[in-house]
């Protein structure tokens, strides 16, 4: 070993998972004959206008590997709006995106840590806002034939979530 190479990793070394357990003849049968469990991705995000282009970029290289590529523009458009305004209404908190295919449709959920507002019309204010915020995502779902929307956590929980479906 040179003298100023780094040291081997050993748990790359493992013996245990250097070959992949033998399968016999009816174990291999099985193992394709299981359901694909189809498109699943989350992300936990910080809570950064610059989020954006990081969860663009995941969806982008996921869409093609399930069979949606068809599918980019609209989920892009939509990953990108929803992280760009829900970073801008609550600065510095997490964001946690997820993207799945689940009856038929793909589903995209971004959940933020917006404080719940206690005055009525400071809550119905900042809906408000959001919603004309997010007026380029309700255009590009309207255009796909699909749905959006946003809801409030339950207490004790903080924040917002916000979903849209796109049929496939």
């Amino acid at each position: 070993m040179h003298p100023y190479a780094p040291p081997p990793r050993r748990t790359a070394l493992c013996p245990a998972r250097s070959h992949p357990p033998a399968l016999g003849p009816a174990q291999h049968r099985r193992a394709h004959l299981q359901p694909h469990r189809g498109l699943v991705l989350s992300l936990t995000l910080p809570g950064d206008p610059r989020s954006a282009s990081v969860g663009r970029h995941a969806v982008t290289a996921a869409l093609p590997t399930y069979g949606f590529r068809s599918h980019a523009w609209p989920v892009t458009h939509a990953v990108t709006e929803l992280i760009a305004v829900n970073a801008a209404l609550t600065p510095g908190r997490d964001l946690y995106l997820s993207l799945r295919q689940r009856d038929g449709a793909l589903r995209l959920v971004l959940w933020d840590q917006h404080p719940r507002h206690a005055d009525p019309d400071t809550l119905a204010l900042c809906e408000l806002r959001r919603r004309r915020a997010l007026w380029l995502l309700a255009a590009v779902v309207d255009d796909w034939g699909g749905e959006w929307g946003l809801a409030g956590a339950q207490p004790p929980h903080t924040g917002v979530r916000s979903w849209v479906v796109l049929p496939q």
